[in-house]
């Protein structure tokens, strides 16, 4: 919940009542991270999963930490100015810490299925953690 806020924070932008800020809502990104996480454990549950709901939510929860480093690094290099080697750096950065959290979530819930679902489970994830990633690749501050 703490990651998930302080995510959101960060990418809100400027003031709450800035009539500008071309970012996504607090409401917007904190269904899309929660209803993501609920989505992903009921379908590692329905496809045989041994790990429980709450470990899911958890994994999925803690993993987001590393694109929260992201935002805070997308952040700051925004302030040195934006150009195209202020988004070469913001690519990598994001690009590594998607990979950070894909790897990491998918070591604790690819290995709680069975051998022949791994796939159906993985690919989801690969999708929650690209959707986050992608909204802080594409934010600009106002």
């Amino acid at each position: 919940l703490l990651l998930s806020v302080t995510y959101n924070r960060m990418l809100q932008g400027g003031s709450a009542d800035s009539k500008d800020d071309g970012g996504p809502q607090f409401a917007e990104v904190f269904v899309i991270i929660w209803f993501g996480a609920v989505v992903i454990t009921l379908n590692s549950k329905l496809l045989g999963g041994t790990i429980s709901f709450f470990q899911s939510l958890c994994v999925l929860g803690y993993c987001v930490l590393p694109l929260t480093v992201a935002m805070l690094v997308c952040r700051l290099v925004l302030l040195a100015g934006s150009g195209t080697v202020s988004f070469i750096i913001r690519l990598i950065v994001v690009v590594a810490m998607f990979g950070w959290s894909t790897l990491a979530s998918t070591a604790f819930l690819a290995d709680s299925q069975p051998p022949n679902r791994k796939a159906l489970v993985v690919y989801p994830i690969f999708l929650f953690y690209f959707v986050i990633s992608w909204m802080i690749l594409t934010f600009t501050p106002q």
